[in-house]
């Protein structure tokens, strides 16, 4: 290991070489992290620990495979098969399978998948729920999810659906011998705090243990470590408490914060130099995360000057900066610049709605990372197949989409009758609906139900075929008419998933209406061949395996980096969110804008819009106060709004466009 030293800055050699005792190594972003860990493993093994008693965990599957095959390349093969490397979870399953009938399991217990978890949800929902009732089984889970993991239960299960659903789900799952994936965190934790024998067994064989992105631990993860590691405290935890950015998912803080109150007396080891960004990018990140109370100080700061300043680009409104977007990715693009080296980082899945049509258009290669594409949501995918419908009445995928959206009293058994009757007669489902031959088949209600959904899209379906038709108007007016946004709010629990609904029907709407605006008179087709172009992406649950722009949200953007970075939204209200604010949240939306800037290795562009369309009306928006917080050092700000709107003098117009050039050149 001597010579791997050199390869060290000072602060990572003396984290390499700390392995005593409770040890904090702030790792700030871009700082190594992963490279001191790897070596303070080797380094311990040297060092004459059994490599047996080392236990290092981390978050994801991902991670623990990248560490151990980097250990794999310092040790030897035998100590590095004696290491445990693993997640949370996959420790407490081994733990799990040794003594689960203290806990009234048997050892071969199931795990059951989220596939698994749902139809379990839904059976038990045949039993609790009405039929002409509507329950989210998925947002019901996340309810037990929710609860499981912050020791809570949901209620009276006589009085309340989400109790007697979460009280028959843990019943089931026990007659079952099954577990899911938060059971094991829980269980774990229940095996070592309630049995004396089971935690002195684990404390005796692993001595030492290390944890990765400790910020992003949770109360029963904290829990787990405390009954885990016993005096003289060898524990090393590795994190950043600016980068703790999952509180809203049951991430605690206070445990990086306030490290030394569960272990007392740690080293800590602060890691500042950062390799992945230049001085302009890591000044206006130091600027911005210092206004956080409490933080662990720290101070990034790179080697690598950089030849870009950072941007701060003022935009008159959302379409207008999607269009300066995808202007410049082509510009760098053509100046030998990867569309992969580009990524797009937003704080709300709605965000990427107008910059996914514009890099449409513009034939713009792109990947969605973190959520789904505003175009394969649900909401958006049952509009989308109305108007599908309203096109061509003979798409039988659309048609039997909506079929029953919203519940108009057309069950899985008459809509699988119409699809083998037009199968039969070698026609279209639609025109199986309308064949008085099939209806005769149907029961009283059926008929009826049937024959309102045929008049209905036929009658819109004229309306749409007339020429220089307002589609918002016809849409918004047949969302009304079956009463669509009711439907959702009866199939929600929680406010805000709605509300999510309702904003993506809304920004459907908003498109329909730019349509109008510039297309009215090029028919239903060119809009849906719009929103359809290139959405057949293959692999589509594969994102490494996709190539493009990198539309991503700023959570999901944590641990990545990128050459080239655009930063849109920088408003009150979407960055720092309306909601966080609300609810006292603002020191996580700052250090959510401080991941989303340390992702950029060479350029970063910030930027804001004057106005926004929202609801259909537009709108003022207020810049983010975070910006009033930026150093201004190393930012230059543009305002494209002004400059296309007024007439600049000629040495501004010169020095503007010195200024592109310059950067296309760079690009």
């Amino acid at each position: 290991m001597s010579f791997a030293y050199s390869l060290l800055n000072p602060q990572q050699r003396e984290a390499v070489k700390t392995i005593q005792g409770p040890v904090l190594i702030l790792a700030g972003a871009g700082t190594g992290k992963t490279r001191v860990i790897t070596m303070r493993i080797a380094n311990m093994v040297e060092q004459g620990i059994p490599p047996g008693s080392i236990l290092a965990v981390t978050f994801t599957n991902k991670a623990a495979n990248e560490m151990r095959e980097r250990v794999g390349d310092l040790v030897s093969k035998d100590k590095s098969r004696q290491l445990t490397i693993g997640t949370f979870h996959a420790f407490c399953v081994r733990l799990l399978r040794q003594h689960a009938e203290k806990l009234g399991y048997k050892n071969n217990f199931a795990i059951y998948s989220q596939g698994e978890q749902l139809s379990l949800v839904k059976c038990i929902l045949t039993r609790l729920v009405l039929k002409d009732e509507t329950y989210d089984a998925s947002a019901g889970l996340n309810r037990i999810s929710k609860a499981k993991n912050h020791g809570l239960n949901l209620g009276d299960p006589s009085l309340s659906i989400d109790a007697a659903l979460f009280q028959f789900y843990h019943d089931e799952l026990r007659a079952l011998n099954a577990m899911d994936f938060d059971d094991l965190l829980l269980k774990g934790v229940e095996l070592l705090e309630e049995h004396d024998d089971v935690r002195q067994q684990v404390q005796q064989k692993f001595r030492n243990v290390m944890v990765d992105e400790f910020q992003d631990t949770n109360t029963l993860q904290m829990r787990l470590l405390n009954a885990l590691v016993p005096e003289p405290n060898n524990i090393c935890v590795v994190g950043d408490d600016d980068q703790s950015i999952y509180g809203w998912r049951g991430a605690d803080i206070t445990n990086i914060i306030e490290f030394e109150r569960f272990f007392p007396h740690p080293k800590v080891i602060k890691l500042e130099e950062n390799y992945r960004s230049t001085t302009p990018i890591l000044h206006t990140a130091n600027s911005l995360i210092k206004n956080n109370a409490g933080r662990r100080v720290k101070n990034l700061w790179s080697k690598n000057s950089g030849r870009d300043l950072v941007r701060l680009v003022i935009a008159e409104d959302e379409e207008n900066e999607a269009e300066i977007i995808s202007s410049e990715v082509l510009d760098a693009q053509k100046k030998g610049a990867k569309f992969d080296d580009v990524a797009v980082l937003f704080r709300t899945n709605e965000q990427s709605r107008i910059l996914e049509g514009e890099f449409r258009r513009k034939k713009i290669p792109y990947r969605i990372v973190g959520s789904r594409s505003f175009f394969d949501k649900r909401e958006i995918k049952d509009v989308i197949a109305y108007l599908m419908a309203l096109d061509n009445s003979g798409d039988d995928i659309a048609v039997l989409r909506i079929l029953n959206v919203p519940t108009r009293g057309i069950g899985t058994n008459t809509a699988e009758l119409a699809r083998d009757h037009s199968m039969t007669r070698k026609c279209s489902v639609f025109d199986a609906l309308r064949d008085p031959e099939f209806r005769v088949l149907l029961s009283e209600r059926a008929r009826t139900a049937i024959g309102g959904f045929v008049e209905l899209i036929e009658r819109y379906g004229a309306l749409a075929a007339q020429p220089m038709t307002a589609y918002a108007v016809i849409t918004e007016r047949l969302l009304h008419e079956i009463g669509y946004l009711d439907y959702l709010r009866r199939g929600c629990k929680e406010t805000e998933d709605f509300i999510t609904f309702e904003l993506g029907v809304n920004a459907l709407l908003d498109s329909l209406r730019n349509f109008d605006d510039r297309a009215r008179g090029d028919g239903l087709r060119s809009f849906l061949d719009e929103v359809c172009m290139n959405d057949d992406r293959e692999d589509k649950d594969d994102i490494e395996k996709k190539t493009g722009v990198c539309l991503i949200t700023l959570h999901a953007a944590k641990g990545l980096e990128f050459p080239i970075v655009y930063l849109p939204g920088l408003e009150e209200g979407i960055l720092p969110h309306k909601r966080s604010i609300d609810e006292g949240r603002k020191d996580e939306e700052r250090r959510l804008l401080y991941v989303g800037i340390t992702r950029a290795r060479q350029k970063l562009t910030l930027s804001h819009c004057r106005h926004r369309v929202k609801w259909g009306q537009k709108q003022t928006c207020m810049p983010s106060s975070f910006i009033k917080e930026l150093d201004r050092q190393y930012i230059e700000e543009f305002d494209h709004a002004k400059f296309m709107k007024q007439d600049l003098s000629a040495e501004e117009s010169v020095n503007y466009f010195t200024m592109l050039k310059q950067q296309l050149m760079e690009g």
